[in-house]
């Protein structure tokens, strides 16, 4: 999962937003028709709401998450990913500058 470049793509030129500029992130098209989300979270406590199922790989920085169903939080660092169910919601606290990919579907 972890590739330092993606080739072959195009790039929304619009950022994504969110929690008044704490996320911020630019979606990435790929010529097979799948798309991913490459940004940054500043150090907030954020909830995010998805839609279909994610993988959020962490590139930089470490945070803490709270998936559903599960009872703890846990530190999740630079290297690492988890998976969030579709039609859910996830608690993040980035306890540094996270920057991310998020992998849809």
């Amino acid at each position: 999962m972890s590739m330092p470049k993606f080739d072959n793509v195009s790039v929304t030129k619009k950022a994504n937003v969110f929690f008044d500029g704490k996320c911020v992130s630019h979606t990435v098209h790929f010529a097979d028709g799948s798309r991913k989300s490459v940004g940054v979270i500043f150090p907030a406590k954020l909830t995010f709401k998805t839609g279909e199922p994610e993988v959020m790989e962490i590139i930089v920085g470490s945070c803490r998450i709270k998936l559903p169903g599960e009872a703890e939080s846990r530190i999740v660092t630079a290297g690492s990913s988890f998976s969030v169910p579709g039609n859910s919601a996830f608690d993040i606290e980035a306890l540094e500058t996270l920057d991310y990919v998020c992998h849809f579907g």
